[in-house]
């Protein structure tokens, strides 16, 4: 009988190479879940990002129409219909007045829409969405 291989005709190797590729795998499981996690945050956060910009513009438009007045309960609507397929509920809306300009800012805290919460040990900072356009209609006096 030669050295190495069993009755069978099957090596005793076969089991120790099936035991390393296990303990491969669970040495290098960690990493490729953290990476795939760390995939699907950025893909989230810069889905939310491009929402909030997307809602300040749509607020924003219907901002500068010579029909919208204060309280602008319309631009407020607008914003919420944007942002409730997201699922985002925790943000600040801040309309703001300059002149002819108009602004419309979508603010929402990081920590409040991570998926992995903690997990990447990321700061919590403002994601935000900000448009500006000119009041329809207005003249501004000469300087």
């Amino acid at each position: 009988m030669r050295w190495g291989i069993r009755q069978g005709g099957k090596r005793s190797d076969s089991r120790r190479a099936r035991a390393a590729a296990i303990v491969e795998f669970a040495v290098v499981l960690p990493l490729l879940l953290t990476i795939l996690l760390g995939i699907i945050e950025y893909g989230w956060v810069f889905m939310v990002r491009q929402t909030l910009q997307n809602a300040a513009r749509e607020g924003c438009r219907l901002q500068v129409l010579q029909t919208s007045v204060e309280p602008y309960t319309n631009v407020h609507g607008r914003v919420a219909e944007v942002m409730a397929p997201t699922g985002v509920t925790s943000y600040a809306t801040t309309l703001t007045h300059s002149g002819c300009e108009e602004t419309v800012q979508i603010t929402v805290p990081y920590c409040d829409i991570s998926l992995v919460g903690g997990f990447f040990g990321t700061a919590c900072y403002d994601l935000t969405g900000t448009c500006t356009m000119r009041k329809e209609g207005c003249t501004e006096p000469a300087s």
